[in-house]
Parts: C-alpha cells; structure tokens; sequence
C-alpha cells in the first residue's frame, strides 16, 4: 500500500462532494439533517464538521470512467450514487443490528431515533436514482438498472445475515454466498458502472466488475477479521463485538464446522444465554483461532485480491484485434486500482 492512498481517496472524493451534499440539499429539513449527520456533514444539532467518509466506492467509480478512457467527471452522477446506496445500507445497517456507533461518534438512529434513521435512508436511496437518472449519458438507462439489481443483491445479502443470527447450522457457503450480496455487489457496481455509463466495452465493464466482486469479497473478509481481533481506534465498536454479538461472521463458521474440540466448545458459547464476560469473549477468540478460522479467512483474502488483480491483467490481455476489443488500461488508472485494492483491504482501514 503506497502512503499516497488516502490523498489519491482525497481528491477523488472532491469531485463528487459537491454532488452528493447538492442532493441532500433537495431533501426536507430534517431528513436533510439526520441525513448529513449520518454522512458526517455535521453534528446533531446540525454544526458543521469536517468528518466525511473515504469515499472508497465513489473513487472506484471514476477510475472506471478513467479505466473507459473518459473523464472522470462524467461519471461523477454513478459514483454519487453508489456513495448514496452504500449510505443508504448503512443507516439501515445500523438500526437491524443495533450498533450504536459509526465512525466513534453515535449512529444516526442513536442520536434521532430509529425511525428518522430509517427515512433517511430511503431518501438517500431515492437520491442515488434520481442522480443517475438526471445523467446526460445514452447509457444511463443500462446504469440505472444495473444499480436496481446491485440493491437487490445487497438487501438479499442483508436478509440471509438477519437469518442467520437464528440458525445454528450455517454453512461457510452460505456465509460467502451472503457476502458476494451484501458486500461484494456493491463493490462490483462501483468498479464497472463508471465504465458502463462511459460507453466502455462490455469486456471491460465485465472485467472491472469482476474486480470489484473478488476485491469485495475481501474487503468483507478482512473486515471480519477486524470484527474479532481488531482495535476500537480502527472498528469504531468495542473490543470483540462480533462475538458478542453472536455473529456468524466468516471466521466463526469456518471455526464452528472445523471438527474439532475447539468447535464444540465455541459451539456452546455462541448458545450460551445472555451477555459473555470478557473472559470469555477472550477464549471465543482464542477457540476461533485454534480451529482455524483465523487462518482461513486470511488467506482467502489474499486469494481474493489476487483473483481482483488478476482481472485487470485480462483486461490488457484481451486489448487490441476487433473494435470491440478492449483498450489497454492506462498506466496511471491501473497502478490507482492496485493500490486502492491493497489500501481497501489492509488492516488499518
């Protein structure tokens, strides 16, 4: 990961800000507010800040442009939108598993209540189309759905974790299944879209698609690693949250069908009524590491990142013969996507 990745994030986030806080701006005055907290706008009481997301998804969305050989404002529409969607999923996130922090500060339905989160939301989702739509782009039509079928994988997604949190029989296909919905979806829109609306060939809107779901994939997988053994300074939530919570995260069912004495013993916390003490939050982590699911979830997030990269060497092997072919990538947009691929699923995000 270069040390220029969070600038490189920076200034890609600046040419869709404007976009995304003019949206906001056409909602009513108090969805606009919890709707700007949420986004980091401001505070509760509606005093400016400087907070602000990366932005990851939206950058990823005009260096697809950029990958198309256009501008990369002419996808600023797509990639506001796919900022506003995985916002969206956010707000709603936040309320279905009860997390009362984002970003080390309360979450929106924390400080408004459940039910401004929630509208907030939907008018954040109702924005990520009317932007797309506004698009002065031929391709926008094509866009525009292949956003509607993103958010129904993602609310697919959502709805096999909801179910999960009431099965004790969860495979680890299930869980990946679940995480190419609710995570990986998202990703793969924001990588191609950008291209799509550009007019770019479809092997490279595909490919850059593809990119994106392998590199989602992994960007889920170490966030679940995050979720057991990473710091409230980078989580935001307390330490071992997931497992207190009981989620079926990637490492635990992999640990909980490993076959082994440490899978019978995490077995019996993860039924164990009410809140676990610290000491035992401490062996639940200790048990998912000694039956391997520590391991297993760090290497195939090395294998997903792998799989992401390997994607754009196709591109640029698959350049050249018809005019359908694909250009090659642009020196400065591939080196961009290798190292927004390593800054996206490193362990200090």
């Amino acid at each position: 990961m270069t040390a220029t990745i969070p600038e490189s994030l920076g200034a890609l986030r600046a040419l869709v800000e404007p976009s995304i806080r003019g949206a906001i701006d056409r909602l009513d005055s108090h969805c606009r507010l919890v709707s700007g907290y949420h986004l980091g706008y401001w505070q509760v009481d509606g005093t400016p800040t400087d907070g602000g997301g990366k932005g990851m998804r939206a950058a990823f969305t005009l260096l697809g442009a950029r990958a198309a050989g256009a501008r990369p404002d002419r996808a600023v529409p797509a990639a506001a939108a796919v900022e506003l969607v995985h916002n969206y999923s956010l707000l709603h996130d936040d309320v279905m598993d009860r997390d009362a922090e984002r970003r080390h500060r309360p979450s929106a339905w924390a400080a408004y209540g459940e039910a401004d989160a929630i509208l907030a939301g939907d008018a954040l989702l109702g924005l990520a189309f009317e932007l797309l739509a506004e698009a002065a782009e031929p391709t926008a039509t094509w866009a525009l759905r292949t956003l509607s079928v993103t958010v129904r994988r993602l609310v697919a997604g959502q709805t096999a974790d909801l179910r999960f949190e009431r099965r004790d029989d969860v495979t680890l296909d299930e869980c990946l299944e679940m995480v190419r919905g609710k995570t990986a979806a998202l990703f793969a829109c924001s990588c191609s879209i950008g291209a799509m609306l550009c007019d770019a060939p479809a092997e490279t809107t595909l490919r850059l698609a593809r990119y994106g779901e392998h590199l989602g994939v992994a960007f889920q997988l170490v966030d679940d690693l995050l979720g057991i053994w990473g710091t409230p300074e980078v989580t935001g939530k307390p330490v071992l949250h997931d497992l207190q919570s009981r989620k079926k995260s990637i490492p635990v069912v992999y640990a909980l069908g490993a076959g082994v004495a440490a899978a019978d013993r995490l077995r019996e916390l993860y039924l164990a009524p009410g809140e676990l003490t610290g000491e035992q939050l401490a062996e639940a982590a200790a048990l998912v590491e000694a039956a391997g699911g520590r391991s297993w979830t760090e290497h195939e997030a090395g294998r997903q990142l792998d799989l992401a990269l390997a994607q754009l060497d196709e591109i640029d092997e698959l350049a050249g013969g018809d005019d359908a072919a694909p250009a090659p990538l642009p020196a400065d947009v591939r080196a961009e996507l290798i190292d927004l691929a390593h800054f996206v699923t490193g362990r200090d995000r």
